[in-house]
């Protein structure tokens, strides 16, 4: 009869490294003190509670001698006038005159931030009279001196946060910059007379100056103006930004990328997510109102060649921007269009803005000459300016994990693979609206 053994089973095991660290603290520099503790045995487990020690700490008296002047002895020998009634030399000091660049400084920290809201420190607040029990005196009776006194009332009574005062000097600044266009009349419901401007600040506008290179000449200047022909129907624009390259690896730069479409997918678990943050928010608190994170599909034109003919399809100054040779497929029976390709799936990983204030977050930029003219050859209408648009949101894309993807795919089985994308001008070619055939797979 013969045996034979089997291959050995690996074990595994865990490997344990002890490791001591040395101590290079000095001892303590007084010995520890020993106390007489009854001996009570170890039952209950009274030496490990949290409660003996303290028991103990109370049992234990203070060793402690504390004098009449409790460790602080006061001679008063030393100081002169006090045994003669004069306290002067004990008493609390005059507050110094406080230098007005310190004043900041003694704001609260609740009040940082905030530019209408006014420190208040106790023990450094003067004491002021509301009104004046003397009489006022003048060095003449002249009317320079009444005006003059008078005028100096009238700036004292008036409040630099007073909402008709602000629209005083916003509206001055546009009577400088076109003083045939002021208002000289008297305020109305609908009008209100700007400041009158300074002398100084006539001067600036007339020939403006670096305030740090004074050398440098103004060259050209633009007025700002909203371009409110191009805002869109929602009110405002919103710009994306990748985290990664959203096409493919490439050394040259992908042109498809700058006519790129992004469709916003039904997530009904991130719908349920902003509803229920739009009802924790409050509208009083200065907090924005919370905006909606979706998750985008991703596409660019299936061919690189349609990239000019959709540029020149969204120029309002193309001459032959209506062209459907400018198509590159026919999408349905006799109708012509763009085709784009799914690439992938991407969800928002930052986000910020406010949905309910545009024009309070960030502006795009454009500077417009006036009868410039286009690559097409076709003069522009608009006047000369630097035009803004507005940015009510910003928002970072990533790309979504494949896993993910895969899931969403199988899940949902109205994903769109191919857009077949028409365009056509609305309100005399200054708008644009998009209409997309999709196709499924």
């Amino acid at each position: 009869m013969s045996s034979s053994k089997g291959p050995a089973r690996p074990v595994h095991q865990d490997y344990i490294a002890r490791i001591r660290y040395s101590n290079a603290l000095p001892p303590p520099p007084n010995p520890p003190k020993l106390l007489e503790i009854p001996g009570t045995g170890l039952a209950g487990g009274q030496y490990t509670s949290a409660g003996y020690a303290a028991r103990l700490a109370r049992e234990q008296p203070l060793n402690i001698e504390a004098d009449a002047e409790l460790g602080m002895p006061i001679d008063l020998v030393g100081i002169s006038g006090v045994f003669d009634g004069d306290d002067k030399a004990i008493s609390v000091r005059t507050k110094p005159q406080l230098h007005p660049a310190d004043k900041a400084l003694l704001r609260p920290l609740a009040s940082l931030g905030k530019a209408n809201v006014v420190g208040a420190v106790s023990f450094l607040r003067r004491t002021e009279y509301t009104s004046s029990q003397g009489t006022q005196h003048f060095a003449s009776s002249t009317s320079k001196d009444l005006l003059r006194v008078k005028n100096d009332k009238r700036s004292r009574v008036t409040n630099k946060d007073d909402p008709i005062n602000i629209i005083r000097h916003i509206v001055k600044g546009f009577d400088i910059a076109y003083p045939k266009d002021a208002y000289r009349g008297e305020d109305s419901e609908t009008k209100i007379r700007g400041a009158a401007p300074t002398d100084e600040e006539v001067r600036a506008w007339a020939k403006p100056k670096h305030p740090t290179k004074p050398d440098l000449e103004l060259l050209d200047s633009y007025p700002v103006l909203p371009d409110l022909d191009a805002i869109p129907p929602v009110g405002a624009y919103l710009t994306v930004k990748f985290i990664t390259n959203p096409g493919a690896s490439s050394e040259f730069y992908d042109s498809r990328l700058d006519v790129a479409c992004l469709l916003p997918l039904d997530d009904a678990a991130r719908i349920a997510a902003h509803e229920q943050k739009l009802a924790e928010w409050d509208p009083n608190s200065d907090k924005p109102q919370p905006i909606p994170e979706y998750e985008y599909d991703y596409y660019l034109p299936t061919e690189e060649s349609a990239v000019r003919g959709i540029k020149r399809k969204f120029d309002v100054h193309d001459p032959e921007k209506d062209d459907p040779s400018l198509y590159t497929d026919e999408v349905s029976n006799g109708v012509r269009g763009f085709k784009y390709d799914r690439v992938r799936t991407y969800e928002t990983y930052q986000q910020s803005g406010d949905a309910s204030n545009k024009w309070n977050n960030h502006v795009a930029l454009a500077l417009h000459d006036e009868n410039e003219d286009d690559a097409f050859g076709e003069g522009s209408n608009q006047p000369k300016a630097a035009y803004i648009y507005p940015v009510m949101q910003y928002t970072r894309l990533r790309a979504k994990r494949n896993i993910a993807a895969m899931a969403y795919a199988t899940r949902n089985e109205d994903q769109i693979d191919t857009l077949n994308v028409t365009i056509r001008g609305v309100l005399t070619g200054q708008r644009f609206r998009t209409e997309l055939n999709e196709t499924k797979e």
